[in-house]
């Protein structure tokens, strides 16, 4: 029954699941020690523990004993998991010898078009891979084993299933177009440029005021007014000028009128204007005068 493939599992390419693996490399794998003693009852849950822990890949070593890479992959054969499952084998990236079994058996039992969706997005990883072979052991990149195992016709010592060529699934089931990671390179740096570019040159506003400005520094209204502020100051620090200016500028100015006042406030008056007026210098000459009196 350990060697028996489980009720209700679906036919693979035609046939039995099993037979995918030659019957001598199959006979060898039920007689091996590690078949008896590590994969006996294994589920599509339990048999993540013994991939994790793979040394290496490949088919049969000297002496012709199987590999507990293929002898796992014997296993998964006679639990036929689910597609959700072996996806999420798949997307644990930090265990790449349990990736690269899911890969193997996806290149096994799906179909043309399904293994060039799913193998080609592993083409990314560049990690290397330890090979066991009848001759030691050697090493191998991940990306090299997923192109292996899409174009070659013999991996890990196993015979694969014919794969449909790409360009006839491009025509007929609408497979889209393989992209290159060096076009893909390209094209981020064609986006980078323009990134730069754009950065680079200078950018112009986006947002205008539509709301009415008011009038500009250079006006003429404003340079007239500065004219006459200016003219107006110097008429009456030079004495010159009507006392209707006068009149407007001494009451612009923060001290106190004199005229009209007592005699203490006369006293503490202080000018503090650096110009002085002709009234106030007569102001000054009667305030002495009473003072002498």
């Amino acid at each position: 029954m350990a060697n028996s493939t489980l009720r209700g599992t679906k036919s693979v390419h035609g046939g039995n699941p099993q037979y995918l693996i030659e019957k001598v490399i199959r006979a060898r794998i039920y007689d091996s020690l590690y078949w008896k003693e590590q994969c006996f009852a294994l589920t599509a849950e339990s048999i993540i523990d013994k991939s994790i822990i793979l040394k290496s890949i490949g088919g049969v070593t000297d002496r012709n004993t199987p590999t507990p890479f293929i002898s796992l992959t014997l296993k998964l054969l006679q639990l036929q998991p689910e597609k959700e499952i072996l996806i999420e084998y798949l997307l644990a990236e930090e265990f790449k010898y349990l990736r690269a079994l899911a890969a193997f058996y996806i290149r096994l039992t799906f179909r043309s078009m399904d293994v060039y969706e799913i193998l080609e997005p592993l083409m990314k990883d560049y990690r290397k891979l330890r090979v066991a072979h009848s001759g030691g052991y050697s090493l191998t990149y991940f990306d090299e084993f997923i192109d292996d195992l899409l174009t070659k016709e013999r991996v890990c010592d196993i015979i694969l299933p014919r794969l449909t060529q790409r360009s006839v699934l491009e025509e007929t089931e609408g497979l889209e177009p393989r992209k290159s990671l060096l076009e893909e390179g390209e094209d981020e740096e064609g986006r980078e440029r323009e990134i730069q570019s754009n950065a680079s040159s200078p950018s112009r506003p986006r947002f205008t005021s539509r709301s009415p400005s008011r009038t500009p520094p250079s006006s003429p209204d404003l340079r007239n007014t500065k004219r006459s502020r200016s003219r107006s100051v110097s008429s009456v620090g030079s004495g010159s000028g009507s006392d209707s200016d006068r009149g407007r500028y001494i009451s612009r100015s923060p001290s106190r009128s004199v005229d009209g006042e007592e005699g203490d406030t006369r006293g503490r008056y202080v000018s503090r204007s650096p110009s002085f007026s002709p009234d106030r210098m007569q102001v000054d000459d009667e305030d002495k005068l009473d003072g002498d009196v």
